[in-house]
């Protein structure tokens, strides 16, 4: 009998899961939150190579790739406008909006379900597989249910009530698209600045946008009402102070950016030790979510997706899959997540740090290329015709 799962989440992992699953013979339906899809919200992002290799198993990496800009090389400098270090990451960046609308409208094409305003509020566990409760006081019921539901996931303490909250890095983000101003680089780099105050990387697009995102130091966790407050004539103005004793294109960057994006706070999870029970389980940042200075997050969720959707389809009794899932995947990402933190701290070290940085980094960052040290991050790659057994791992 074919299996149904529920699929809680519409973001990026919702849909690539709904079409892991539909590749593996199980038909499956998204809830989404919201009331709408995030057509047009969000900042961007870069998928890495191992993250397109796996959509590439889902015939989803030719529709990604028609979207952003190949971003092949990295070069960071310190405030004062000198490099620290040039080299090469291949990766494809894109804006969430645009990849989030693709993989939807994808996902729909090839018959996935997906309901907008179906927040989860509670599951429970039925005879034969899944009820799920809604905000609205709808329910649905399926085999299993997936959370790809994020870093406030509801899946995870419903799972477990005592799950540990997100790990707040001390850094905010921000960002924005310019449009007529002219500054160093070409399409293809992304350019990384650790500001004396403020980290700030941007790229340019063929089309001459610049995308750019900063990094303001934060040792308090601000609450999400505290960050909505915060209008974009006092995000530029801040930016604009934190940015002003820095040689770098930054504040030009800024002057031409019309609409400064609203602020959001930087997690991560150190580990989660519950990923499911019974017939639910979670993946992406629901389980282990990664800052953004691993570059990893999209690409690790994609990863979950497929992985999740093989466990699946080979490993009999929904219990058992789940448990291959996690053994295939736990050691890996939290890894990642380890390495996003390491990667994150030399953002705001003070002045000390950043002297230590500036003297390091590039030897670092020398050695590392030489040794290929990140090939374990990006060479990864997962073969959808390997069959799973219940001990794989």
């Amino acid at each position: 009998m074919t299996k149904r799962a529920m699929i809680i989440g519409g973001g990026i992992a919702g849909p690539v899961t709904a079409m892991a699953l539909r590749q593996a013979g199980i038909d499956s339906d998204v809830y989404e939150a919201y009331d709408r899809g995030a057509d047009g919200v969000g900042a961007f992002l870069t998928l890495a190579v191992n993250g397109l290799e796996a959509l590439r198993l889902l015939g989803l990496h030719d529709l990604v790739c028609e979207l952003g800009v190949d971003t092949p090389r990295m070069e960071m400098s310190n405030g004062r406008g000198r490099l620290l270090a040039s080299f090469r990451q291949p990766g494809r960046t894109l804006k969430r909006a645009d990849l989030y609308r693709a993989l939807r409208d994808e996902a729909v094409r090839r018959g996935v379900r997906v309901h907008y305003g179906k927040r989860l509020t509670d599951a429970e566990t039925t005879a034969d597989g899944v009820r799920a409760v809604f905000a609205d006081g709808s329910t649905a019921e399926g085999d299993l249910l997936v959370g790809a539901d994020g870093l406030r996931s509801r899946t995870r303490t419903l799972i477990d009530p005592g799950a540990p909250r997100a790990r707040h890095v001390g850094l905010l983000n921000t960002g924005g698209f310019a449009r007529g101003v002219t500054v160093p680089g070409r399409p293809g780099t992304n350019h990384f600045i650790f500001g004396r105050r403020c980290f700030f990387g941007y790229l340019v697009h063929p089309d001459g946008e610049v995308w750019w995102f900063a990094n303001p130091p934060s040792r308090r966790e601000p609450t999400p009402e505290e960050l909505a407050a915060i209008t974009p004539a006092q995000w530029r103005a801040r930016l604009v102070e934190l940015f002003r004793d820095d040689a770098g294109p930054m504040l030009d960057i800024i002057g031409a950016t019309e609409h400064i994006l609203p602020g959001w706070n930087t997690y991560d999870f150190p580990t989660v030790p519950k990923w499911s029970g019974g017939r639910m389980v979670i993946i992406g940042d629901a389980a282990h979510a990664t800052s953004p200075s691993s570059g990893q997050g999209a690409s690790m969720a994609i990863e979950d997706a497929v992985v999740l959707a093989r466990c699946l389809r080979d490993v009999p009794g929904t219990r058992d899959a789940f448990a291959a899932f996690e053994r295939l995947r736990r050691t890996r990402v939290e890894r990642v997540v380890a390495q996003g933190r390491r990667n994150g701290s030399g953002k705001a070290p003070g002045p000390f740090g950043a002297l230590f940085r500036d003297l390091t980094l590039p030897l670092f960052v020398r050695q590392m290329d030489r040794r290929n040290a990140l090939a374990w991050m990006h060479d990864h790659r997962i073969s959808w015709d390997d069959r799973v057994t219940a001990t794989s791992g």
